[in-house]
């Protein structure tokens, strides 16, 4: 990747942008203008979700813009709660009226089972699935996949699906890059997204990416952010200001070596969110 507009393949052909915009609690307070900077700054992928309750703000942006739909990628996801064929498709139909679209680019599962206490998760999951794969042979969505599932998730879709998922959002950031689960999504041809490719400012402040930061001449997010593109990994990460979301933008004037790489995915542990699909929420 050169630029943030070259383009990963999915593996239904599909060209998705190798950089995207999250929006998690990125849209608090002025949502819309925060969506308006980040089109200003040259972000033509946005990453929103039902449970984020700001696709109306990144629609509203979006039509403002003037910018033709088809130029931006829009992913969205269904939540847990929603799980089941008929209303996985009733959320989607909510998520293209909020965003004021008649489609979407990539449609996700949130998790991968709504909550720790139910039994029958795999059959819901499966359910959950079948749905996505009719909303895409519709052609109401240009792809599907998921997000937060790990390998034995995944493997409950690969007995029951005719359609492999195109992409798994993970949260992937050094000191927590979940080795098992990226290496399975390239062995089976799914892309590998990260949500929080920044980690936490216990990551932002770790020595070593502070000492790398200063060999590269680079902000401690952009090493994380060209990390995970040398690792073939998309990464999707939010920003206030328009200095921000141009800053994380420009990673592509420099590589890191062979060495840094291999010191970066051995760090100590460092930035974990607490979350976990099939845990509990740890608190720090």
């Amino acid at each position: 990747m050169k630029h943030m507009y070259d383009c990963y393949e999915l593996n239904n052909g599909v060209r998705i942008p190798c950089i995207g915009f999250g929006t998690y609690k990125a849209t608090d307070g002025n949502g819309e203008e925060t969506i308006k900077t980040a089109l200003e700054a040259g972000y033509r992928y946005f990453d929103t979700a039902a449970f984020y309750e700001n696709e109306e703000e990144i629609g509203r942006a979006v039509r403002d813009s003037g910018i033709k739909r088809e130029e931006i990628f829009l992913s969205s996801k269904v939540w847990k709660c929603d799980m089941g064929a008929e209303r996985t498709k009733a959320s989607f139909e909510e998520s293209l009226r909020r965003l004021g679209t008649d489609y979407l680019d990539m449609y996700l599962i949130h998790w991968p089972r709504p909550d720790l206490d139910t039994r029958e998760w795999k059959k819901l999951l499966t359910e959950t699935w079948k749905a996505m794969e009719e909303l895409y042979r519709e052609g109401r969505v240009r792809a599907i996949g998921v997000s937060n599932f790990l390998p034995h998730h995944l493997e409950v879709l690969s007995d029951v699906s005719d359609i492999l998922p195109a992409a798994d959002q993970i949260e992937f950031h050094p000191g927590y890059t979940q080795e098992l689960t990226v290496d399975y999504c390239k062995r089976k041809g799914i892309l590998v997204q990260a949500w929080s490719p920044l980690g936490r400012m216990r990551v932002l402040k770790h020595p070593l990416l502070l000492e790398l930061s200063e060999k590269y001449q680079v902000s401690p997010a952009q090493l994380c952010i060209r990390y995970a593109l040398e690792r073939g990994v998309l990464p999707l990460p939010k920003a206030s200001s328009y200095e921000r979301m141009k800053q994380n933008q420009e990673v592509f004037g420099f590589e890191i070596s062979g060495e840094d790489m291999l010191r970066i995915g051995t760090m100590p542990p460092a930035g974990w969110s607490g979350e976990h699909p099939d845990f509990e929420r740890v608190r720090f």
